[in-house]
């Protein structure tokens, strides 16, 4: 009977144990407030882009802006008819950019692909032979993909190296390359630099007309995320477990702040915030100004997926098999909406409607107001959607889907 007390005495010694370092690991949700760094004069997803050049690149790079907003401003809305589907036989982890009438995308097998965006026939194809863990990006007539390891990609090679390969988007000819290491991260274009992150633990500015490093800034760990921008930063993390500011032009940092665990997701600007997702099961809204925590929101569990904002609120999935609307001033929940697997991929605001993936390989579309469903997609796991004035391209495991509304 001693020893059996003593069982029971050492195994509940484990169990509180262990609900202290998850405690530790996991920590609670921090209410904040909208009378500190929230500046709504300005909603996400507004541009001063001329509209010719709108319309000629429509989505131009991960998350639709620099600001990785995820909120273009297309009149889409379901039912939506099937005009064509491309399968590309390899995994589809992140989504197209569309420019030019044509949509570029990276596979998990090595090639890159441009597709006419009328009819979803190949136009051509480059074999890189290397894995692409990332959407490309097009800027002055360019298009930009970051590259892994050499392809197959499991388990990754972590001293291979990387590049930023330059293509032209009519043929695909290869106009240049920078080395780096490993890089999963989504490039992005402002004015004549192109910016992306690589697990040789930097964040990259390279000139696009001299093909240049201008700067790079160094981190303590891989640089997984995709960099975004607003007035004249460049905003980034580390799986060191910070988010970074630094100058655009100079890469000086402006400042960086903690989390609890690693970052993987893409920060979002909107709101003179920065709001970024994190393994410790939080969501974090950070000054962008002067990086001070304004609040941390829990899940319950690691939140890869990156934040779409709309209307003052920040749309979020979450490994807890549940997907968030939290207030972009105070971080409380507006209304929450469970799914069969974990959330991991990026949401898109279009339209009032809010899309996501989960990995049990569907599709949502809710209210983005009342967290309703509207429509569903029998494919789709990570970041489902691209889209332009008249359609929507749909990202499945595998297969590329164009739908239009019916």
């Amino acid at each position: 009977m001693i020893a059996l007390a003593l069982l029971v005495l050492v195994a509940a010694g484990v169990a509180v144990a262990g609900v202290v370092v998850w405690k530790q690991r996991h920590p609670g949700s921090i209410r904040g407030s909208g009378s500190t760094e929230f500046d709504t004069t300005e909603e996400p997803g507004s541009t001063t882009v001329p509209e010719k050049e709108a319309r000629t690149v429509p989505w131009p790079t991960y998350g639709f802006d620099a600001a990785r907003t995820r909120t273009p401003g297309f009149d889409l809305r379901p039912p939506y008819r099937r005009l064509w589907r491309f399968d590309a036989r390899s995994l589809l982890e992140f989504p197209p950019v569309v420019a030019y009438g044509r949509l570029y995308v990276g596979t998990g097998g090595g090639r890159f692909l441009a597709l006419d965006a009328e009819t979803g026939k190949k136009v051509w194809v480059r074999k890189f032979g290397r894995c692409m863990a990332a959407s490309p990006t097009v800027g002055g007539g360019v298009v930009y993909q970051t590259l892994m390891d050499p392809a197959p990609c499991r388990p990754h090679r972590q001293d291979a190296d990387g590049f930023l390969v330059a293509m032209d988007p009519e043929t695909g000819k290869e106009l240049w390359r920078v080395r780096s290491a490993v890089s999963e991260s989504s490039p992005l274009v402002v004015g004549r630099t192109v910016y992306f992150g690589s697990w040789d633990r930097k964040m990259y500015a390279v000139d696009t007309k001299t093909h240049r490093v201008k700067w790079t800034y160094t981190t303590g760990d891989k640089v997984k995320d995709s960099p975004a921008y607003a007035d004249g930063t460049i905003y980034f993390a580390s799986y060191d477990r910070k988010v970074y500011a630094v100058n655009a032009k100079t890469g000086k940092l402006a400042w960086a702040s903690s989390g609890n665990g690693t970052f993987y997701a893409t920060p979002s600007v909107a709101y003179g915030r920065i709001f970024i997702g994190n393994t410790d099961g939080r969501v974090y809204a950070f000054g962008a100004k002067s990086g001070h925590l304004l609040w941390a929101r829990s899940t319950g569990d690691w939140v890869y997926s990156s934040a779409a904002v709309w209307h003052r609120t920040v749309y979020v999935g979450s490994y807890s098999h549940r997907f968030y609307a939290l207030d972009a001033a105070t971080g409380d929940v507006r209304w929450t909406f469970p799914t069969s697997r974990a959330v991991t991929g990026a949401a898109t605001v279009m339209d009032g409607l809010v899309y996501f993936a989960s990995l049990a390989g569907k599709t949502y579309a809710l209210d983005a107001l009342t967290g309703k469903k509207q429509w569903g997609f029998p494919d789709g796991l990570y970041t489902p959607v691209s889209a332009d004035e008249e359609r929507l391209y749909l990202v499945g495991h595998k297969i590329l889907y164009a739908l239009e509304p019916s």
